[in-house]
């Protein structure tokens, strides 16, 4: 026959509790709880003992204080193997508890209703829960504590079987404690942060992001990957994509597929964005989406092909038509036409993402995050364009407003190229793009050779400022009539005099775009 043994059940999340006491009572356990869970174990027929039978002391506070009490907290710290703690027990009345399934009030689900107000959130931070979940992962040895409603089945099997929950259990379960109040915290301090407003970096930076899934491998077969989300608004982010068809996003997929993301986020205007290896290789904008897809795709025919595609537009039937002609990875868009769906559906091969809040851009506060050995950096995204303001035209020729506009479609293109990065632009059309290079002239030569003679009378922008004429020159001899660039160099002069003498006009924004 089972020993009698004790349980206390205090969960938020219901999902699987009474079946889980049943179990437990089934086993011999005797079942102690407290509020809502109480209630909900009572209504299914379940005997209960309250938390203030077993404290002698009533609950308090609008509910603030009920378990935070020595009969409770010495029931679960007590060490079995230490026998002046049980020596203790027995002189203070106080019986032990065995298992603990406790989760959290739910803090993140009130933080993410629309018109939260700071009371309401203050209200939703759990106290006693972590005190006492922290207290049984601490006497991991002789209490089996749970916070995952996956985990009830284990227990009760381990029970049924071995009459215990195993060491190594226990201890799996413990850590699960500490990574579950980690993020807890780490949930509330954020929170709190943003509202202050004031410490954008603060001394000690804790994040917590929740898994969505895990990928066959990372950027290379020999490598192990997952991708998780932010805990928060993700509104406009792919963590918010809806896929309608396709096999599971790999890694790269995701990097990618964020590139052209960002990327089509910078315009209003029906606009189609391909990207390969995260930076776009075509962008086209039109009256239509059918249209910003044919310049997308006659800006680089050939790097398109195995491509990712963001459009800001519904995709239709004819863009879709014409996008079933080659391969691409994966197509990322606000909605899809029945029409469109029944077109690309029978293409096994690509992924079609819905995002209705594609346009949604992200805050400037918003961390901007990268990985290196032995540390993080962190910075504000960059999510400015240029100052009107600082726009100034260097050289003796002005730039038509043709012109104008190409360059300004030019440096959003550029804005998400990697650096060195060059792109050439002309009626709302990218025709060439030089990403990652070493130096800027390379950079200037590959976007040129893609461009070929449609560079003749286009724009060009460069990501940074021209230390030295030879791009000016470089860009000249391809026939380029318009040149944006951020200016700043020492040198400016030497190129302002190479557009003079090349008849180019030149445009300084005072804002450059580094992404590395």
């Amino acid at each position: 026959m089972v020993m009698a043994k004790r349980a206390l059940l205090s969960v938020s999340d219901k999902s699987g509790i009474v079946d889980f006491a049943k179990g437990l009572i089934d086993l011999g356990f005797e079942i102690v709880s407290t509020g809502g869970t109480k209630r909900v174990l009572t209504e299914a027929g379940l005997a209960v003992t309250g938390v203030s039978d077993i404290t002698g002391f009533p609950e308090c506070l609008d509910g603030r204080v009920k378990t935070l009490h020595p009969k409770i907290h010495a029931g679960i710290l007590a060490m079995r193997s230490n026998p002046e703690h049980m020596s203790q027990l027995e002189a203070l009345g106080v019986d032990t508890i065995d298992v603990v399934a406790i989760n959290l009030y739910p803090f993140k689900e009130t933080i993410q209703k629309d018109g939260v107000t700071l009371e309401e959130a203050v209200e939703n931070i759990d106290i006693g829960g972590p005190t006492m979940i922290r207290a049984a992962a601490k006497n991991y040895q002789d209490v089996a504590v749970v916070v995952d409603p996956a985990d009830y089945e284990t227990v009760l099997t381990e029970y049924k079987t071995a009459g215990t929950v195993s060491r190594d259990t226990k201890f799996y379960l413990a850590y699960k404690v500490f990574e579950h109040t980690a993020a807890y915290d780490t949930l509330i301090s954020t929170y709190l942060r943003k509202t202050i407003g004031k410490e954008l970096f603060p001394q000690n930076l804790s994040l917590t992001f929740e898994k969505v899934q895990d990928m066959r491998y990372g950027e290379n077969p020999h490598q192990q990957a997952v991708f998780y989300k932010e805990v928060g608004p993700c509104s406009g982010t792919l963590s918010a994509a809806k896929q309608l068809h396709g096999k599971e996003l790999s890694y790269n997929n995701i990097n990618d597929a964020n590139g052209a993301l960002d990327l089509v986020k910078e315009f209003t205007e029906p606009t189609v964005v391909a990207s390969k290896h995260a930076n776009p290789c075509g962008v086209g904008t039109g009256a239509t989406i059918f249209e910003a897809y044919q310049k997308a795709y006659e800006g680089d025919p050939v790097s398109i092909f195995g491509g990712i595609i963001a459009a800001n537009r519904e995709i239709d039937g004819p863009t879709a038509e014409e996008m079933s002609k080659i391969f691409l990875e994966i197509i990322v868009a606000p909605s899809f036409s029945p029409e469109a769906l029944e077109i690309l559906t029978k293409k096994q091969n690509i992924r079609l993402l819905e995002l209705p809040t594609i346009a949604d851009k992200a805050h400037k506060n918003d961390f901007d995050m990268k990985k290196v050995m032995g540390g993080l950096l962190v910075q504000q995204r960059d999510t400015d364009l240029f100052c009107e303001e600082d726009w100034q035209v260097v050289t003796k020729v002005k730039p038509t407003e043709e012109q104008i506009r190409d360059m300004k479609f030019a440096w959003k293109v550029v804005k998400h190229a990697k650096s060195n990065g060059i792109a050439v632009a002309k009626d709302e059309m990218s025709l060439g793009v030089g990403p990652g290079q070493t130096n800027r002239v390379m950079a200037a030569r590959i976007a040129l050779d893609y461009a070929g003679e449609r560079a003749q009378g286009a724009s060009l922008a460069s990501d940074a400022f021209f230390p030295f004429p030879d791009t000016v020159e470089t860009a000249a001899k391809a026939g380029i009539k318009a040149i944006i660039q951020p200016g700043g160099s020492k040198k400016d002069q030497e190129s302002i005099d190479a557009c003079d003498k090349h008849g180019i006009a030149m445009v300084f924004v005072g804002m450059r775009h580094f992404k590395h």
